[in-house]
């Protein structure tokens, strides 16, 4: 594992809400945390309702774990443009997060425990 990312279970249950709808809920979630940024909740796949979600064309990279592809959230009260993003081949020391999605918590969009 690089020293500069940790990856580990997230304990407990956690939900993600957008535009007043869940999303998901995971008892499988994944905590990454990255150098001294705040910590990140990775939902599985399969625990997302993924008719919620819509490929963008967006990408970006980071160096310690590979290329994000992003999605928009479309809820009913408004779209969220690349709130969503995966490691579809991630690097070998983060390729705990294959299969996984995180979101970005903003006004609408909520990662909670519960």
């Amino acid at each position: 594992m690089l020293k500069h990312i940790k990856i580990r279970p997230a304990g407990g249950t956690w939900v993600i809400r957008a535009g007043g709808a869940v999303l998901g809920e995971s008892g499988r979630a994944l905590e990454l945390t990255e150098g001294d940024m705040p910590s990140v909740i990775y939902f599985p796949r399969e625990d997302i309702a993924m008719a919620f979600l819509e490929p963008s064309e967006y990408r970006t990279l980071n160096q310690w774990i590979g290329e994000a592809r992003y999605f928009n959230i479309a809820s009913k009260s408004r779209n969220y443009d690349n709130a969503v993003w995966s490691y579809e081949a991630p690097l070998d020391e983060a390729k705990d997060l294959e299969g996984y999605l995180a979101f970005h918590v903003q006004d609408g969009v909520a990662v909670e425990q519960v």
